[in-house]
């Protein structure tokens, strides 16, 4: 029996008081479970039971941002396959001025609050719920199918991709609302790959971005439990510290030596909570049981766990050995 429920433990870390132990939590995509509402609650469910995380990040199949704006998928019935995607919305520059704000009744969107509403049913009403959302420019990401293409369309047509943007952001201004009200405690906030100097300059990112991210953030409530995931290598999260993304967490890939090291971290995120610290495409994927655990115990040792949460850079591979995120939950 633990001293506290996983909704005290984070509110501690939050608080910035010493918890029983280190918090984590880890996510991952169940391909060939996430075709409808039912099929997603009960794979994050099943997630959960099986290692008992901290805070359960709802994991969507990625595209559900899109589906109501004509993008199609053709579902893999394998858990280790990604879907198959036709029909992208956006070829064009002049395809930008089609994408409309949707309603949260729309089909897709629709069936997305029901699966949060599914979650919050049947899980443990002391677990906190973070309800995946795409910044608005990685939701416009999904639309193509060629990152460059964006990435040439706000170089040569800024004020079509704004418009859209704009869209989008009316969209997803109502929908994190209705998330709310469906039972997610915050977002699980994610910029995908287009914060990062790979696709765009920190200058078109402060353009296309900054302005757009905080509007959804707002909708979202002053009292939301967000998640700012920062994507991809070479990424703007010094840059992105510095503004108010009612953030309660930080999370970002810290084993890419591109980005900011765990160690280093507390320079820039002063007084904020990380999520991270593991390889998962690494150690956690590729090593065994033994070697997880040493890498916590190293991780652990460079940490505060009043201002620390253990858990992964990004999704991690569905293939992800089991016995290894057991070791990871063991040496909490």
């Amino acid at each position: 029996m633990e001293k506290y429920s996983h909704k005290e433990r984070i509110q501690m870390i939050l608080g910035g008081e010493t918890p029983d132990r280190y918090a984590a939590s880890f996510w991952r995509h169940f391909f060939h479970m996430e075709h409808n509402a039912e099929g997603l609650a009960e794979a994050m469910l099943y997630f959960q039971k099986e290692y008992d995380w901290d805070f359960m990040k709802i994991n969507p199949r990625a595209d559900f941002h899109v589906e109501d704006w004509g993008l199609k998928q053709e579902w893999s019935h394998n858990e280790f396959e990604k879907h198959k995607k036709s029909n992208f919305p956006i070829t064009s520059p002049n395809d930008w001025l089609k994408i409309k704000p949707l309603d949260f009744k729309a089909p897709v969107l629709s069936e997305l609050l029901t699966a949060v509403s599914l979650i919050k049913k049947k899980s443990d009403p002391e677990l906190p719920l973070l309800m995946t959302i795409f910044t608005p420019l990685a939701v416009a990401g999904r639309l193509v199918e060629d990152d460059n293409l964006l990435s040439d369309h706000i170089k040569n047509h800024p004020a079509k991709v704004k418009a859209a943007l704009q869209a989008i952001t009316e969209t997803y201004k109502s929908y994190v609302a209705e998330l709310r009200n469906a039972g997610a405690d915050g977002l699980f906030y994610a910029t995908t790959q287009w914060a990062s100097s790979n696709l765009l300059s920190w200058e078109d990112y402060k353009v296309f971005g900054i302005p757009y991210d905080l509007e959804v953030v707002k909708a979202a409530g002053d009292d939301a439990l967000n998640l700012f995931h920062v994507c991809s290598s070479n990424n703007f999260l010094k840059e992105l510290s510095e503004i108010d993304y009612n953030a309660s967490f930080y999370n970002w890939d810290t084993s890419d030596a591109t980005n900011l090291p765990v160690d280093k971290a507390s320079q820039y995120l002063k007084n904020k909570v990380v999520v991270g610290g593991v390889d998962h495409k690494g150690w956690l994927q590729m090593g065994n049981p033994e070697e997880v655990g040493y890498q916590i115990d190293k991780l652990k040792d460079m940490t505060d766990k009043r201002q620390f949460i253990i858990g992964p850079g990004c999704s991690i591979d569905p293939a992800t050995p089991a016995e290894n995120l057991r070791a990871v939950r063991d040496r909490l």
